[in-house]
């Protein structure tokens, strides 16, 4: 790294021994030198850490937090130029209020938010902290972790005091880099699930006013235009994540499954001690910055990634159809707003590279068009109900097969009988059974 972190910076010799009155010669040689060097790091580590919060996990939070605010700064105040008369947040709520409304004749699902709210990049950052703690911990920790798992058992015991101070070194480094990628996010992501995951507080629907108006200055459309669509895509989103149970689960639960399958190639080791300075504690953070432990990619991992990416693209399809249906031709920059966004969604924007950064994966709906093409023509043939309906199990969803054919999806669909949740149920008490007479039998039952 070019900046030592965190304030530190290789100790100067010549200052060390002019502060010295034990050696004003440097008689003691460099024993003595070495001991000095030793104090002061493990002073300055001392202040370090006691300055940077108490956290103890793999990540440290505290200087997350603390350094994606800090980078934040004052900005972020809500202020919206297009705001006629009234604060941000009542210009949030009504257009939220417009959504709904109009969103109610293009889905069976119900409103899913209770609440609409006007964030700052400021107050992002500290409502969906919980969020990414719970996405970043498994792979932070499999990082972090896994070369000293690898590790003979003699070599841990020998470095006990040092793997102590490693390990807080490296959730400093994991919190510092987190914060700042989370700064940047916070002055440009626009609602709160714009990355295609509930981010934060259920049942809240939020804005980010600020962002949006840095956003609409290059649409050439009303702001009020923009902050409605916009309001529409976050209440989309909220109606899935409210009224469709397994969803956040199985979202989270997939980032979580990618990360368990982390392995990192333990044959580094021994390169990787070789870059460590004891007199110098920036190269903590070099070395386990410089790559030498990056992941290696498991085929497990390339399953869940394949999954993950099918269900945001279904996800992300899905608001993309309905909100164009709730909208129609009621907002005339619809379509190129629709257009807009999708680009800024499928090619990777500020979101997926941040998000990248942070868990090691890209949230990246590649096959979003043609989720879209799907809902589109299922929701065309079969109506909005059988369509929605999909979402109450998940056994009945799309696969990524399906979006490579959906007509033949389609046609299945029409197919199955007019319950699909009952032939669900059937189908699982069926597997109960079987496993119940599976079962061995208990020494109890024997006579």
């Amino acid at each position: 790294m070019s900046k030592p972190p965190f304030g530190f910076g290789p100790p100067d010799p010549e200052k060390r021994r002019d502060n010295d009155p034990s050696d004003p010669g440097g008689q003691f040689g460099q024993g003595a030198d070495a001991f000095n060097q030793l104090g002061q790091m493990l002073s300055q580590l001392g202040q370090m850490l006691s300055q940077a919060g108490s956290s103890t996990g793999p990540v440290n939070y505290d200087l997350a937090k603390q350094i994606a605010l800090q980078q934040l700064g004052s900005s972020g105040e809500v202020t919206i130029g297009f705001a006629a008369q009234g604060d941000s947040g009542t210009a949030v709520r009504d257009a939220a209020h417009l959504a709904e409304l109009w969103l109610d004749a293009a889905t069976i699902l119900p409103a899913g938010a209770t609440t609409t709210v006007a964030w700052t990049g400021r107050d992002w950052v500290e409502k969906t902290l919980p969020t990414w703690q719970r996405l970043c911990d498994p792979v932070a920790k499999r990082v972090s972790g896994a070369w000293v798992e690898a590790m003979p058992e003699e070599a841990k015991q020998a470095a006990g005091p040092l793997l102590s101070m490693m390990g807080q070194m490296g959730g400093m480094a994991f919190g510092s880099q987190i914060g700042s990628a989370l700064g940047q996010l916070a002055s440009e992501v626009l609602t709160s699930t714009e990355v295609g995951l509930p981010l934060g507080p259920d049942n809240t629907s939020a804005l980010l006013p600020a962002n949006i108006e840095k956003f609409t200055e290059g649409l050439e459309r009303p702001g009020s235009e923009v902050l409605v669509f916009l309001a529409a895509r976050e209440a989309a989103h909220q109606r899935l994540f409210a009224h469709v149970p397994w969803l956040r689960q199985r979202l989270l639960a997939t980032v979580e499954e990618f990360a368990s399958g982390i392995t990192v190639d333990t044959s580094a080791l021994e390169q990787l001690a070789g870059r460590i300075d004891p007199s110098n504690p920036s190269s903590i953070e070099e070395a386990m910055s410089s790559g030498l432990l990056e992941p290696q990619t498991t085929p497990e991992q390339k399953a869940a990634l394949n999954r993950l990416e099918t269900l945001l693209a279904l996800v992300e399809g899905w608001v993309d159809v309905v909100v164009a249906e709730a909208v129609g031709d009621r907002l005339p920059g619809a379509d190129a707003l629709r257009e807009t966004l999708r680009r800024r969604r499928a090619t990777g924007g500020p979101a997926e590279q941040t998000f990248a950064t942070l868990v090691g994966l890209e949230l990246r709906p590649r096959r979003m068009r043609a989720a879209s093409a799907l809902w589109k023509l299922v929701g065309d043939t079969h109506g909005i109900e059988q369509r929605d309906n999909l979402w109450s199990h998940p056994d009945l969803m799309p696969t990524t097969d399906d979006l490579d054919d959906p007509m033949a999806f389609s046609e299945r669909l029409g197919e199955t009988e007019s319950d699909p949740i009952a032939e669900v149920e059937r189908a699982q008490r069926a597997a109960d059974e079987k496993r119940e007479q599976d079962k061995p039998d208990t020494p109890g039952d024997e006579s």
